[in-house]
């Protein structure tokens, strides 16, 4: 095959799919290389942007999935008939916030975080898909750990972990992430932000855990906990 009936089978395999779809799977079915994908692909996303379409690519960490432009959603919602997704709660975005930032993390780590019980919203966040169970962590009783999805990566616009804005003090990033909309174009340089060191003038408070609580699991909470409040 030459380029073009390469690009035209990349397009139909992830329009296809239902799911993001790797650059390595893609080239063992073509059976190219991976960086001969990976050119395929930005050459298919410069397509979509030179020509106006409704169309774009979506870079979900190592994976690709073809999508609908946000400028276009309300016509996909209205020809769909489908209800305005409710708005994330404020609960919610705090255990989000949490579990990006320290994932994989028990649901006991969440609530040492928040001061309240999370399980609620820790249900409702695994039925919209946007955190999944991440295994057993080596601790007394074996907690189910948590982590976030690619789902929670298309829903606030990042490529990937990295591209998540860094913590200041008590500020919950994720809700200002979902109120302004997409994050810049290239993801930042560096390691992810929890390893990142503070900013010389707005150093952080160390975080305030239950008295008696026990250790957290592989992670430490980069936030003081948030008042109390009941899941909605």
């Amino acid at each position: 095959m030459d380029l073009r009936q390469y690009k035209g089978a990349v397009e139909a395999m992830l329009f296809a799919c239902a799911e993001p779809v790797s650059a390595e799977r893609i080239a063992g079915v073509l059976e190219i290389e991976p960086e001969v994908v990976e050119r395929l692909l930005a050459s298919l996303q410069d397509d979509y942007d030179a020509a106006g379409r409704g169309i774009r690519l979506y870079q979900m960490e190592d994976r690709w999935q073809l999508g609908t432009k946000n400028e276009y959603g309300a016509f996909v919602k209205q020809i769909l008939d489908t209800r305005r997704n409710v708005p994330l709660t404020q609960a919610a975005l705090e255990v989000l916030a949490t579990v990006a930032y320290n994932q994989p993390v028990s649901r006991s780590f969440i609530e040492q975080v928040r001061g309240v019980d999370s399980s609620s919203t820790v249900s409702n966040l695994l039925e919209k898909g946007l955190i999944e169970e991440a295994g057993r962590l080596d601790l007394p009783g074996r907690p189910v750990s948590f982590r976030t999805t690619d789902a929670f990566l298309r829903t606030f616009g990042l490529k990937s972990l990295a591209q998540l804005p860094p913590l200041h003090g008590e500020e919950l990033p994720l809700e200002q992430l979902a109120q302004d909309g997409l994050p810049p174009a290239q993801p930042p340089a560096g390691p992810l932000p929890q390893d990142a060191p503070p900013p010389a003038d707005e150093p952080p408070a160390p975080p305030e855990l239950p008295a008696g609580a026990p250790a957290a699991a592989n992670a430490q909470p980069l936030a003081q906990p948030l008042p109390g409040r009941e899941d909605a």
